[in-house]
């Protein structure tokens, strides 16, 4: 059988070329192949006088379909083996046979993310989460480039999503105290091949998709991917998600020294959102006292059922609407063996148009008749356009000095990204001469709400918020070998970045005393928000082998995060982390581990310890009232892996995470009564997760099953002098899920395969809003078939 060395530079080997591809590959060991490929074996030879030519014997390492052993970022240049640094990567092969289709259900692979739900009164959507103890939403990458939006990632288009863990400055620039996640898009290759599915399930599921590949002569190809799907959820009523995309991308000169790859991608939505339910009723929640509740509702709510997990609050108007376009040119050209220039160039614009509705509070008037009781909504709606337009520009080389090998690669980025959001309101008020009436929506019944009931949708005011970050970067990379068990590796980035923030705010009673006194109350207040700085990120990694499959290491890294860099939007509150004045907060990691591939490269194990510390947050000085930068996060962690074969036809992808967060020094005083709230540890970090997947193939039949620990989330972090336990749910409780999977090889063309997700039909919190009222449930037990087509 012939194994062929694929890369993304140099696209797979024609399969009526064999003896070339041999012929190849021999001749590329020695330049350093080796990474993907075993050592030459040596021949049995014959002299000449024998009459016999010599033969050659190569040994192609075989390749492991879940099990990654390079990244596809130019930026990390070693194999994973050998890189400082915690990196998982979740291959095209995982995500099929789970059947994942989102980012956010791929991310289920690795331990230590948690989603959310969003603050007391607005809701979170897309792919909003944290890692390690850090918001990640804005470090998500699509080909090492910064993908802008709250929209949910679909995976049609994904070859494979790269996790890398732990502040990341040197590699992607501002805001990556957590780290990043990179999705590796399809690209051509030369072979002929294609794959289609069709998947049908519970919640009249229904999703399909192609992968098309073919070669246009000697040195192209082109690739098409698409995507439909229109479903609804499981458990839940009304919701929806409908969407559809198209993947076209062509490439010239694979295999030759200059290759060209031109790539769009194309994605509509049209769903329909989930604004949660209220979590009266689940385990851990609590009312108290306060005002206008007696002590007998206050018994009564405590004591009251949950609601149906399928109820719906909203209104069968609500939408989400997404268009979401990207344009890449990738060209690469081989100076010299080893020695390779990179330039990627793209456009991106997402705008996602969405109103949702949300529930509140909880009213029992009655308090001996719950089906009296209601529960207040609100209308949100979120209009915005995120657009990116970038250029890397990369070299990448090795040569050895003074007997010293060094894999260096430099660089220079430049990006302006541009975030548009329209002013909404729901209350009455005259804006620039314009007045609206209060946008009022009836309370729900709590334990039976319609759908019939009008909702107002929240009116466009005209204050709407520009902001954009330009940016210019020049970063370098170099990995130093030593001897055959050291290396050291290092990263410098410098970047410049100038933040721009204009926007319009109506003067009110509140702001005016506080960043408005010149204005009006009442008159509509021009901001013009500037902020520029330079930013210096590094990472420094000791790299020691005991052996060739193996390696300990100890690595530094850090980030920063200016004012205003997640979402372009400088304030002109003084007091907040966003006001232009404010010094970036600092993020810096120490890190020790330990990676091994065993069973001829075919597992890869990983043990992993690690302090991240972030510094410069805004806090407030409980004697003088003061804001200032002296708050502290701290989270350390302990993370082991396994991912590869155990044998041929048994693969296995397991992680746990332990990890510990505390804050320091951050607290805040209540002007009226100068309580101070103090807050010690950070939302959303459970201190225990863990992920397994394995599946079992005998001949034409694979068996596949996984369980999902995640350990009890906090919410409530804080603590005020004074005050009892918080209001409704103070955390979400852990939970197990198991998920398994059954397939059929039909023939060499036909696959079928059944999923079955959380087959023990846990009952489980998937997040929780800030202040504990509204919850969204994990799926139930569900099910899909999925028939898969290759040709």
């Amino acid at each position: 059988m012939s194994s062929f060395i694929r890369s993304r530079a140099h696209g797979a080997q024609r399969p009526h070329a064999v003896s070339l591809a041999v012929a190849a590959l021999a001749s590329a060991l020695p330049l350093g192949a080796a990474a993907q490929s075993a050592p030459t074996a040596p021949a049995a030879t014959a002299t000449a006088a024998e009459g016999t030519l010599p033969t050659v014997s190569v040994k192609a390492q075989r390749e492991v379909p879940n099990k990654a052993d390079v990244s596809a970022s130019p930026k990390l240049s070693q194999p994973l083996v050998d890189t400082p640094k915690t990196v998982q990567v979740i291959k095209k092969e995982t995500l099929r046979e789970q059947g994942a289709a989102t980012l956010m259900e791929a991310l289920r692979n690795t331990p230590g993310i948690t989603m959310q739900l969003g603050e007391g009164g607005s809701t979170a959507a897309g792919d909003t989460f944290q890692m390690r103890g850090f918001s990640a939403s804005t470090s998500t990458f699509v080909d090492g480039i910064r993908d802008l939006g709250a929209v949910t990632r679909d995976t049609f288009n994904v070859e494979q999503v790269e996790v890398v863990k732990g502040p990341s400055g040197a590699e992607i620039g501002r805001g990556a105290s957590a780290g990043y996640i990179n999705l590796i898009s399809k690209l051509p290759e030369l072979d002929n091949s294609g794959e289609a599915s069709l998947t049908l399930g519970t919640a009249s599921k229904k999703r399909a998709t192609l992968d098309l590949n073919r070669t246009l002569g000697e040195h192209s190809a082109l690739r098409l991917n698409l995507m439909t799907q229109n479903s609804g959820v499981d458990g839940r009523d009304e919701v929806r998600n409908k969407g559809t995309g198209i993947a076209p991308s062509i490439a010239f000169g694979l295999n030759t020294p200059t290759r060209v790859f031109l790539y769009s991608q194309h994605l509509r939505q049209d769903n329909v959102p989930d604004g949660g339910i209220p979590s009266i009723g689940l385990e851990g929640y609590v009312r108290s006292v306060a005002t206008g509740v007696s002590q007998a509702q206050v018994d009564a709510m405590n004591a009251a059922p949950a609601v149906r997990s399928s109820n719906y609050y909203g209104s069968p108007d609500d939408y989400e609407k997404v268009d979401a376009d990207m344009f890449s040119v990738r060209l690469e050209h081989d100076l010299a063996p080893g020695t390779t220039v990179r330039s990627l160039s793209r456009y991106g614009k997402t705008h996602m148009d969405r109103v949702l509705t949300s529930v509140g509070a909880v009213t029992a008037t009655t308090a001996s008749d719950p089906s009296t009781w209601t529960v207040a909504r609100s209308r949100q709606r979120t209009d915005q356009t995120n657009e990116i337009l970038a250029n890397q520009t990369s070299l990448s080389t090795a040569f050895t000095t003074g007997g010293l090998r060094h894999d260096l690669v430099g660089g220079v980025e430049l990006m302006l990204e541009r975030q548009t959001t329209l002013g909404t309101g729901t209350a009455a008020q005259t804006v620039n001469g314009v007045s609206y009436t209060a946008i009022s929506n009836p309370a729900a019944n709590l334990y039976h709400p319609s759908t019939s009931d009008v909702l107002g949708v929240p009116y466009l005011t005209g204050l709407d918020t520009y902001g954009d970050t330009m940016t210019v970067a020049a970063y370098v990379f170099d990995t130093l070998t030593l001897n055959d068990q050291w290396k050291v590796s290092a990263g410098l980035r410098q970047e410049r970045y100038r933040t721009h923030t204009t926007s319009n705010t109506l003067v009110t009673t509140t702001n005016q005393s506080t960043t408005y006194p010149a204005y009006a109350v009442g008159s509509v207040a021009p901001n013009d928000l500037r902020d520029t700085g330079e930013l210096t990120s590094w990472n420094l990694g000791v790299v020691f082998k005991p052996a060739a499959n193996g390696s300990v290491y100890a690595a530094l890294a850090n980030a920063a995060t200016p004012p205003g860099s997640a979402n372009f939007a400088l304030s002109a509150t003084t007091t907040s982390a966003s006001h232009a004045a404010m010094d970036p907060q600092r993020t810096k990691l120490a890190e020790l581990g330990t990676k091994w591939d065993l069973l001829d490269k075919q597992l890869n194990v990983s043990a992993t310890a690690y302090r991240s510390v972030n510094t410069g947050q805004v806090t407030q000085n409980p004697v003088d009232q003061t804001y200032v930068q002296e708050g502290q996060t701290t989270v350390k962690g302990l993370e082991l892996a396994a991912v590869g074969q155990l044998n041929s036809f048994w693969q296995v992808s397991a992680a746990v995470a332990k990890m510990k967060t505390t804050q320091e020094h951050q607290q805040s005083v209540s002007s009226t009564t100068g309580a101070v709230t103090t807050t010690t540890g950070v939302r959303w970090s459970p201190e225990l997760t863990a992920s397994v997947w394995t599946s079992y193939t005998l001949g034409d039949y694979t068996l596949g099953g996984g369980v999902r620990h995640v350990g009890e989330q906090k919410r409530a972090i804080s603590k005020t002098a004074g005050t009892t336990t918080p209001d409704n749910m103070a955390a979400i409780a852990a939970y197990q899920v198991v998920d398994l999977m059954a397939a059929w090889k039909v023939n060499k063309a036909l696959n079928l395969q059944l999923n079955v997700g959380n087959v023990l039909d846990e009952d489980y919190i998937a997040s929780l809003n800030n202040n504990g009222s509204r919850v969204k449930l994990g799926a139930p037990r569900s099910a899909q078939l999925t028939a898969h087509l290759s040709f």
